[in-house]
């Protein structure tokens, strides 16, 4: 089976469903969600920092690609040596490669020391780009993408694609009714969307198989993260009252990190 990641970068932009065009329903949460920090201002402040830092790399990175479709080769190679200096020196970055040299070394304590200061400058770093979880013998699995082409750094618009693979590994055909998501942007602000069914669908899944679509999610801020479940129900059984099925968090990002991402 072609892997999520190959399936996202060759997915045409018109194959992607933008959340934005779904019906967004906003209504009082009947459950309790925590998942925003309490920062003290140094800690606000860091996190300031890397929403400028991350918003300047969107910015070079979207003018080498108009450098190099103008054939301004000059002025592109000057654009990319500065993206690479920006990534040898990016705080985040070098905490994460020294975060996966404290753990591969088993220096747990310098390990937890570098989660820490990822913590403090920017929370949704340490959410992989990807997520996998199962509920009742549903497995959803998660990848996403940043898409540099629909996004428009200067305008303060990040567009992210990700796609989603549904397996069925019980022993029973479910149907999915319902999607319901929490989208939370790098300044903590949260927004809950719920629909019926996916890109139009309420698939049913038979046992042994999957169901696969694409789908995106505009963002204000660079990065984010995203979370929530289905609704779904066995089919065969009479009088079966519908379950959620968690879909696990993943983070919407330019740094994503999709290492040890499997999909």
């Amino acid at each position: 089976m072609q892997s999520l990641s190959m399936s996202l970068r060759s997915s045409s932009s018109a194959n992607l469903l933008l959340l934005g065009s779904e019906a967004r329903v906003r209504r009082r949460s009947r459950t309790v969600i925590v998942a925003c920090n309490s920062q003290g201002e140094s800690g606000s402040s860091s996190t300031s920092s890397f929403l400028s830092r991350t918003q300047t790399y969107a910015l070079l990175k979207q003018q080498l690609q108009v450098a190099a479709k103008s054939e301004n080769y000059k002025e592109a190679a000057r654009i990319r040596d500065s993206l690479k200096l920006f990534e040898e020196e990016e705080p985040v970055l070098r905490l994460r490669r020294l975060l996966k040299e404290a753990i591969a070394e088993e220096r747990f304590q310098d390990a937890a020391r570098y989660r820490d200061e990822l913590n403090k400058i920017a929370p949704h770093s340490l959410l992989k780009c990807c997520s996998d979880a199962t509920t009742l013998g549903i497995r959803v699995q998660v990848r996403s993408v940043y898409i540099e082409g629909r996004s428009q750094p200067s305008k303060g618009l990040y567009f992210f694609a990700y796609r989603i693979r549904i397996t069925n590994d019980s022993d029973q055909p479910v149907q999915l009714l319902r999607r319901h998501w929490i989208i939370t942007d790098a300044n903590g602000k949260m927004e809950n969307v719920w629909g019926i069914g996916v890109v139009g669908e309420q698939p049913l899944i038979l046992p042994g198989n999957s169901f696969e679509y694409s789908s995106a999610c505009p963002l204000n801020t660079p990065n984010g993260r995203m979370e929530g479940d289905y609704e779904m129900i066995h089919v065969e059984r009479v009088g079966s009252r519908s379950f959620n099925v968690a879909i696990a968090p993943f983070s919407l990002s330019l740094l994503g990190d999709d290492e040890g991402c499997n999909i």
